[in-house]
């Protein structure tokens, strides 16, 4: 296993095609620094779960006159009991797209504002190609990044509530049946060892954190769009959170919350991510594209993949089929668009 902070890869080829060997630039630094400043370490319960006494079943849990207090008193005994110390020197940090949830989720959350008229027909017929190559041949920065940025030139005048409450709803709409079960577990695990457990994605951070909420997790750490008095001005602060920025961003956040690298974690499945991974002392290659998996091997990381069927699908799945399930999607936003 590489010692944690360095980027071992392959010996031979071109050092320039080794995604172990890039190094961060100014951008990827700010771009860190930036997400890490923005990270929430102490999520609030939303208003909706901290503020109503019944459960979803319509039962009432506020204690009732009469209750005796030897019930109380055992049941804090056994909360007590039940209890895990935390953990404050180790955390957990998971890459979004392709390792916790199928897709990429700026791609999900351009379906999502799609419906809400923030884009055009032919933008989303572009965004469903590129969520079907996606799929299928795994992590393309260049895609990811031309999305964020019209995206970005989208909400560009709209606010910062805006984009967290849209959010909400995609989650609830496209994003909660993409969670890869296997993933959300090995999350829940560090969670409940005592350990804190951040998402790392090129998603805004603001919609990252609802991912993180919502999934009972620590925060997030996502790329930042900058905005003046709650309003997007359409510009990044530094680069999406990509790469060499991710690991930028984990090193300012295990900085500022005193965290021992070496006894933290970390999960994905792109090659892009082995500087993030060569960072922590326990990195684990999840559902890998090719490149990453070879690496893993290499270095002797551990290697989980979720995917069950997912191979042989992708290998035999013309072409064809995918450029009509793009037309298909085209085809049904633009009938959409006139029963609207």
């Amino acid at each position: 296993m590489a010692a944690p902070g360095t980027m071992s890869g392959p010996s031979d080829g071109d050092p320039d095609d080794d995604p172990a060997a890039t190094r961060p630039g100014p951008d990827d630094v700010l771009a860190g620094r930036a997400s890490a400043a923005a990270a929430t370490t102490d999520l609030p319960q939303p208003a909706g779960l901290r503020d109503n006494p019944l459960r979803a079943d319509g039962r009432d849990l506020r204690p009732r006159p009469g209750d005796g207090e030897q019930a109380g008193s055992a049941a804090a005994e056994v909360e007590a009991a039940l209890a895990v110390p935390p953990d404050p020197d180790a955390a957990a940090f998971f890459d979004v797209d392709n390792t916790i949830m199928q897709g990429a989720s700026i791609f999900h959350l351009a379906r999502g504002l799609y419906r809400r008229k923030f884009f055009t027909v032919r933008d989303i017929a572009g965004f469903a190609w590129q969520q079907a190559q996606f799929v299928l041949v795994g992590e393309n920065m260049e895609h990811v990044e031309e999305i964020q940025e019209k995206a970005l030139s989208f909400v560009a005048g709209h606010s910062v509530a805006e984009l967290r409450a849209v959010g909400e709803e995609v989650f609830d709409e496209l994003m909660a049946d993409k969670i890869w079960p296997g993933t959300h577990a090995l999350a829940r695990m560090h969670v409940d060892a005592g350990q804190r457990v951040w998402l790392v994605t090129a998603t805004p951070v603001e919609v990252a954190e609802v991912i993180s909420r919502r999934l009972g997790l620590t925060g997030a750490l996502g790329t930042v769009a900058e905005h003046v008095d709650g309003v997007y001005t359409g510009r990044l602060v530094g680069k999406p959170m990509h790469g060499g920025a991710k690991a930028e961003a984990v090193k300012a956040l295990a900085e500022a919350e005193g965290l021992d690298l070496d006894r933290c974690s970390a999960y994905s499945d792109s090659a892009n991510d082995i500087p993030l991974l060569s960072l922590v002392g326990n990195p684990c290659a999840i559902n890998p594209d090719a490149t990453l998996r070879a690496h893993a091997r290499t270095e002797g990381w551990r290697v989980r993949d979720y995917r069950t069927g997912r191979k042989a699908v992708r290998a035999s799945l013309p072409v064809a089929m995918v450029a009509g399930a793009v037309a298909g999607a085209a085809a049904g936003a633009v009938a959409l668009r006139r029963r609207r």
